[in-house]
């Protein structure tokens, strides 16, 4: 598993991150605070405080490497 944080704070990025992550077939979740939430699911993120960054855990086992790729312009 991997723990990072991701910035969404505008409708653009929103929509691309769940672009992005959609790919892959493994489970993506979105910690903000005491909610956990899909991270594929976009009506998910808008329920989340977007002013500030929020906590992705990626559960991953192989292909760590393309997924920090794809997600490198949300990085905090």
């Amino acid at each position: 598993m991997i723990e990072v944080q991701i910035s969404l704070n505008s409708i653009d990025k929103v929509k691309s991150f769940v672009n992005a992550i959609t790919q892959f077939d493994f489970d993506f979740d979105l910690i903000s605070g005491r909610y956990v939430i899909d991270a594929k699911s976009i009506m998910g993120i808008f329920s989340l405080d977007l002013s500030k960054p929020i906590d992705l855990k990626i559960h991953a086992e192989e292909g760590k490497e393309e997924v920090m790729e794809v997600i490198k312009p949300y990085l905090v």
